[in-house]
């Protein structure tokens, strides 16, 4: 039996990606083994960011996750700044990473960019994640293809952990989708898609109604062709299958065959049709969980609490073995 983490941002409104490529393989992992699943509000600090909507976007992610299908009585759900021995335990694993690794990040040139200053806590978001991962000493972690960098430094983080201060943690093992892992903007198809970084009508997003979202599906920007299939200068068609692969169960392969001649009319709007149909039930039971912020709030808290009887193991063996001896 597995033990599993993966954690989520509260930044921004959830979208079709987030749901492809993390939502939906949490609620498979669920059943694995004993799995946590964090809402990351201390990572979305890291960031310029909204204080008057983070606790509401929290609770807006809570029932998102639990509408798509997470049960508390299957999983531990909970917010990350509920649990202190999160940050107290990336500022001890901090001793085990540096500067170097931290600066060679990928995501952290990319945010960082042309940026005139940036915070500590997007400098350091690879160890505080490396603490989130290991202090529920993790076998596998589902994430998307983008997050495979911090999970090896969270590997390696927990290597020298062990090298120095005896065995403590399992290595995890990232657990990325093999189909829908990295969605792109229906727009920007060489681009993620996203709340923050993407366009507007190219984000889908998992509260749009149906006619929106039929209308930012159907005027999905692709090429000059009428293949329906994947290849070189064909990003937003290919975006397209993978899409539909998710929301059907075929495999991009049998859709290649399916509209072999077809155009991209139809597949346009049989893809539109597709996500609606996905996300109908989570848009239903979403609302009715956001209905009851009192529901949402109980749940949260006794996830924290069974969250922090973990940890709080982990950490103190961590305390001692690093020297700490009160």
């Amino acid at each position: 039996m597995a033990r599993v983490f993966s954690g989520i941002q509260p930044t921004g409104r959830k979208h079709l990606g987030n749901y492809i490529g993390a939502i939906r393989h949490y609620v498979a992992d669920q059943d694995l083994g004993e799995a946590f699943f964090c809402i990351v509000d201390l990572h979305s600090i890291s960031v310029p960011y909204d204080a008057e909507t983070l606790a509401e976007n929290t609770r807006d992610t809570a029932a998102t996750l639990l509408a798509a299908g997470l049960e508390p009585d299957r999983c531990t759900l909970f917010m990350q700044s509920d649990v202190d021995e999160h940050p107290y335990g990336a500022w001890l694993l901090g001793a085990l990473a540096s500067f170097g690794e931290l600066r060679r990040m990928t995501q952290f040139k990319e945010k960082s960019e042309g940026q005139d200053s940036v915070s500590v806590d997007l400098f350091t978001y690879p160890v505080l994640q490396a603490a989130d991962i290991l202090l529920y000493r993790a076998d596998r972690v589902p994430v998307g293809d983008d997050q495979r960098q911090h999970l090896e430094l969270a590997r390696d983080i927990a290597g020298r952990f062990n090298t120095r201060y005896g065995e403590l943690f399992p290595l995890p093992e990232a657990a990325i989708p093999s189909s829908g892992g990295r969605v792109m903007d229906l727009q920007l198809p060489t681009n993620k898609m996203s709340t923050t970084g993407g366009t507007p009508q190219g984000t889908v997003l998992l509260e749009d109604p149906p006619e929106v979202v039929a209308k930012k599906i159907r005027s999905a920007v692709t090429d000059s062709g009428r293949e329906v299939r994947r290849g070189e200068g064909k990003e937003g068609i290919a975006n397209l299958i993978e899409i539909m692969s998710v929301a059907t169960g075929s495999s991009a392969e049998q859709i290649e065959q399916s509209y072999d001649g077809r155009g991209y009319g139809q597949f346009k709007a049989d893809v539109a049709d597709a996500v609606v149909d996905l996300l109908r039930p989570l848009q239903e039971r979403s609302a009715e969980l956001r209905a009851d912020p009192a529901q949402l709030s109980a749940i949260l808290a006794d996830g924290a609490g069974r969250a922090r009887a973990v940890a709080s193991v982990t950490l103190a063996e961590m305390k001692q073995r690093m020297g700490f001896r009160g």
